[in-house]
């Protein structure tokens, strides 16, 4: 039933076949034997000589693999094929195509396995010379025995043309295996040469072994060569859009039809791409209604490709209709109408031709459909998607006669505009025209979107503005745009690039009880790193109570970054001071760098009663600690200790220098 309405539909040419219909161009527009002799120069049967120059003879076809030899018996035709196989086993190309040629001589042929790893070897080198090979025994096995090659060997071969980017050996080979009755699964070989041959402007060659493969299944009921939707497909749409023939397109859907699959979307959008460039509205109207017949309501893939269509014949009156067609017909209001190839492809129809103000008023109209549609997204109007294009195309100028061509109308301008040509102003870091639109946007009422807070926020700390970027980061809160994430980061990550820690500390005071804005720990760390690094110790230790104060956890670390900082400034008391604080509080997790930081400094110091604390509190928790760093240290600042001085003063302090000797083994 689907087959007749499709045939009624259509009013079929019912063409002969595509090899009587199309031979005159294929043989004009694609002269396949002079390509494959041409892929098969230089020869690679030539026989190496050491006379003078001679008159080349005629290149072989690549079928014709007879050599001159003696006659050779079954022993050594054995043993050419275990050649065969050794060579191939160790790699050896040349040796292996040599017993092969030897072998190809006589009336039987190799042993399938030999034949068959011969081919799979020379495919997979992927040279070009060893593909010429591989071509040549690929075809010359399949006229002489077509059981010979297996799949996987052919499949690979396939592959290898198909990187190599060589269409006619593909084609021959295909039209040998088929002439030969080897018949792989469509799969093995159809994906490839639609591939190929599409890529290289000659799908019409393909469409001769496409009808071939089709009508092995129709009547010879050979259901491997049988093709897929997904397959069929692409052949519709190499017919729709690479050779623009009505024909030969409703051909293929009559042969898919035939085979008892239905076309899908992407088949309808291919035939609307190919009636839109012809002009035939006809077409489109039955296009339509067989859709809504078979029950396709989300018809925006078909429109796409209409656009796609009315772009490519200068229709631009049409484009503008599907576009609004297709916004009053979106399904998901929260879904992008078209993609940026579409949008470009609309662009560039518009504005090379010089019809900046079809555009302006295609938008004024998509704004007018669009504030009925409260979830539609700025990001996903009509507006921004063409203003968009503009500016992925390096065309901002255009952007900005849009914009000019709509305030001239004095329509009110959707802020989908103003947000793709504010973004580009950020990002080219035209600061100043920036500022103007943001002083526009903000004239006619609109409010930024979080992105282009974003956009803005980055472009001012790229400049190092950063009371600029507060300034737009407090609007950006009052405003109440419930993700201020992102520019956050901006400006800490900004500040510490610059090595500002007062900034960082100011500005994160301003935002610590904004619930919107994750702080954690690593934020404190970051200004308290910073902070250590320049030298502002005080800085940091205020930092580090304002964030003890404010209950966030301190972390090892937190601790590493101001032990670092003290050391460095030769002020080892005030690490002592840190581990008298925290060395029995529950919440510090100690590993190795944390206490190897903490007795290095204690060392340092001369504090040798926190030092054996330190030691005992490794022990404790078994934590492996060098000591030749810390004898380093002892003998690097202590050297000249004298016992009988520390002896006299305090006695305490004697014991814990003998002790931490005897651990460090110094005493020695």
């Amino acid at each position: 039933m689907l087959r007749g309405r499709l045939l009624r539909l259509f009013h079929f040419c019912h063409p002969k076949s595509f090899s009587s219909s199309s031979s005159s161009s294929s043989s004009s527009s694609y002269p396949e034997i002079p390509t494959l002799y041409s892929f098969l120069q230089p020869s690679i049967f030539a026989l190496r000589t050491t006379k003078g120059p001679q008159n080349p003879p005629p290149s072989p076809s690549p079928t014709s693999l007879s050599f001159p030899g003696k006659t050779l018996t079954p022993e050594d035709t054995a043993a050419l094929e275990s050649d065969l196989l050794s060579a191939l086993r160790s790699s050896r190309t040349d040796d292996a195509w040599k017993s092969f040629k030897s072998l190809a001589s006589l009336p039987r042929l190799p042993r399938p396995d030999a034949a068959d790893a011969l081919v799979a070897h020379l495919a997979s080198l992927r040279d070009r010379h060893n593909l010429k090979r591989a071509f040549a025994a690929a075809v010359f096995l399949l006229e002489r025995r077509p059981g010979t090659l297996s799949i996987a060997s052919l499949e690979a071969l396939l592959r290898a043309m198909d990187s190599a980017n060589t269409p006619a050996p593909a084609l021959a080979l295909v039209r040998s295996m088929l002439k030969n009755r080897v018949f792989p699964p469509f799969a093995a070989w159809g994906s490839f040469l639609i591939r190929i041959t599409r890529r290289n402007g000659c799908l019409d060659a393909f469409l001769r072994v496409f009808e071939e493969s089709c009508r092995l299944v129709l009547d010879e009921k050979v259901e491997s060569m049988k093709p897929d939707m997904a397959s069929c497909n692409e052949v519709l749409d190499g017919c729709c859009r690479e050779l623009g023939s009505v024909a030969a397109a409703e051909r293929v859907v009559e042969i898919v039809s035939t085979m008892g699959m239905s076309p899908d979307l992407q088949s309808f959008g291919s035939l609307a791409f190919l009636y839109a460039s012809k002009g035939l509205e006809s077409r489109i109207v039955e296009l339509d209604k067989l859709m809504d017949a078979l029950g396709f309501s989300d018809k925006m893939i078909v429109l796409k490709n209409l656009i796609s269509g009315y772009v490519k014949s200068g229709s631009l009156e049409l484009v503008s209709s599907v576009i609004l067609r297709a916004l009053k017909e979106r399904h998901d209001k929260s879904s992008y109408l078209l993609d940026e190839d579409t949008y470009g492809e609309v662009v560039r129809g518009f504005t090379d031709g010089g019809r900046i103000k079809d555009l302006a008023s295609l938008i004024i109209q998509a704004q007018e459909l669009e504030s009925s549609q409260d979830s539609v997204g700025i990001d996903r109007s009509i507006g921004f998607g063409i203003v968009n294009a503009c500016v992925g195309l390096n065309l901002l100028d255009k952007a900005h006669s849009i914009l000019d061509e709509m305030n001239a109308q004095g329509v009110p301008v959707g802020l989908g505009v103003y947000s793709s040509i504010l973004k580009a102003y950020c990002k080219e870091q035209r600061t100043a025209e920036a500022a103007q639109l943001v002083t526009e946007i903000s004239a006619a009422g609109l409010q930024l979107d979080a992105s282009s807070y974003d956009a803005l926020i980055d472009a001012s700390m790229s400049a190092q503005d950063f009371q600029s970027a507060f300034s737009l980061f407090r609007d950006m809160r009052e405003a109440r745009i419930p993700d201020l994430k992102t520019s956050y980061i901006t400006i800490m990550t900004g500040l510490t690039e610059n090595n500002r820690p007062e900034l960082m500390a100011s500005f994160l005071d301003t935002v610590v009880d904004d619930p919107r804005i994750e702080i954690a720990t690593h934020d404190w760390n970051s200004i308290i790193h910073a902070f250590c690094k320049v030298g502002r110790l005080e800085d940091a230790r205020r930092t580090y109570q304002r964030m003890i104060f404010l209950r966030f956890e301190p972390n090892n670390q937190t601790y590493l970054s101001l032990i670092n900082g003290y050391v460095s400034a030769e002020k080892c008391f005030s690490v002592l001071i840190l581990w008298t604080d925290i060395r029995r509080k529950e919440f510090v997790q100690f590993d190795h760098d944390l206490v190897d930081a903490f007795l290095y400094a204690m060392v340092k110091g001369g504090f040798f009663d926190a030092a054996m604390q330190v030691v005992e509190k490794a022990q404790e928790l078994k934590i492996f600690i060098d000591k030749w760093r810390h004898k380093q240290a002892f003998m690097e600042n202590h050297k000249k200790l004298r016992l009988s001085k520390i002896r006299r003063r305090n006695f305490r302090k004697l014991e814990a220098l003998i002790a931490f000797k005897n651990w460090a083994g110094l005493n020695a």
